[in-house]
């Protein structure tokens, strides 16, 4: 008896897009406006209610996916890595656009190292004369 696996959460990239395009517009949150359907204003911008920032966890919980690592194995699927990686860069846009924001840096840093690979690259090299490692930091941008 063969192994089987568990049955594709996708059938086409247009079923997942969709599943993504409605999470990003969630995040953005509804506009809220007055009686006669303008929209309210606070310190002249629209106040939208709901909004919330895209997040790596956020974006694996509204594809149906359990963890956020389930989109980097997902995105191993030819026909999904598109579709999954540039759904990846609009939260990394966001999160790097807080880098501007002095309330949300540091918490930008925090997800922008350990959520999309920004920081210092670190090597291993080992010595000639007694197997000696040192780790050589370069501030060159991650992957």
């Amino acid at each position: 008896m063969g192994k089987r696996g568990r049955k594709p959460m996708y059938d086409s990239v247009d079923e997942m897009q969709e599943k993504i395009d409605a999470y990003f517009r969630e995040c953005d949150g509804k506009l809220l406006t007055d009686e006669a359907g303008k929209p309210v204003l606070r310190n002249g911008a629209p106040v939208r209610v709901g909004k919330h920032p895209p997040t790596m966890t956020g974006l694996a919980l509204a594809l149906g996916f359990a963890t956020r690592k389930s989109i980097f194995d997902y995105k191993k699927k030819a026909a999904f890595e598109w579709t999954l990686t540039l759904a990846r860069s609009r939260v990394e846009m966001y999160t790097e656009e807080r880098l501007f924001d002095r309330d949300g840096a540091q918490g930008a840093m925090f997800s922008l190292l350990r959520n999309f690979g920004w920081g210092a690259e670190k090597k291993q090299e080992e010595s000639e004369t007694g197997g000696i490692v040192r780790i050589i930091q370069s501030s060159a941008g991650a992957t």
